[in-house]
């Protein structure tokens, strides 16, 4: 997304032709998609640390917040992080300046379970993904990696369930991607609200 640009006030020449919604929402919500093209333009600590803060603010059940985050910015972290990424995922997602292995917790502070970990580290996936695009940051959530093998690698105990690696960083040259890889860089659309609307019961 350009710079140029204030997300939150106009739509980005690439996304406003790819999107649009049928009712008037923020810009911001059609700004946000998913590239995997980085350039070697560096995160600063406080644009990084800006986008995980406004993570741990999204909702949580009790407000336990149950959300861990697994930073790789370093050379040495983000090889560690390479390698518990699938092949696939790899080829593009090693340019990313920043990794990020969104984890939550399954248990409440007193030691009960908690049922609705996993759906508030999911508003946390979108709160940090919103606060990057405010930035001019692109963010993708990646679901192909080896659990176990990062569960080791990185010493995540038991208690946490692993969820996505999300790729930070500035977009890059479409062309630094496989042939295959270049015609999906671009927004995608959205199926009509009325197709996942359920107004009443289901047969309604």
């Amino acid at each position: 997304m350009s710079l140029s640009i204030n997300p939150t006030q106009q739509l980005a020449s690439e996304v406003e032709e790819n999107r649009q919604s049928e009712y008037s929402i923020n810009p911001l919500f059609l700004n946000r998609w998913s590239p995997r093209a980085y350039s070697e333009q560096k995160i600063s600590d406080e644009e990084l640390y800006k986008i995980l803060e406004a993570a741990t603010w999204a909702p949580s059940s009790f407000n336990d917040q149950p959300w861990r985050f697994f930073v790789a910015k370093t050379e040495n972290q983000l090889k560690t992080f390479h390698e518990f990424l699938n092949p696939f995922n790899l080829t593009w997602a090693k340019s990313a300046p920043v990794l990020v292995l969104l984890a939550s917790d399954k248990k409440r502070e007193n030691g009960d379970p908690n049922g609705a970990h996993t759906f508030d580290a999911g508003a946390a996936w979108g709160h940090l993904s919103l606060q990057a695009t405010l930035l001019g940051l692109s963010t993708h959530a990646i679901g192909g990696f080896d659990e176990e093998k990062a569960r080791s690698l990185l010493n995540v105990p038991d208690d946490f369930d692993l969820h996505v690696v999300i790729s930070i960083g500035y977009r890059g040259n479409k062309e630094t991607l496989s042939e295959g890889l270049r015609d999906r860089e671009k927004s995608s659309t959205r199926k009509p609200l009325k197709e996942v609307l359920f107004e009443g019961n289901i047969n309604q």
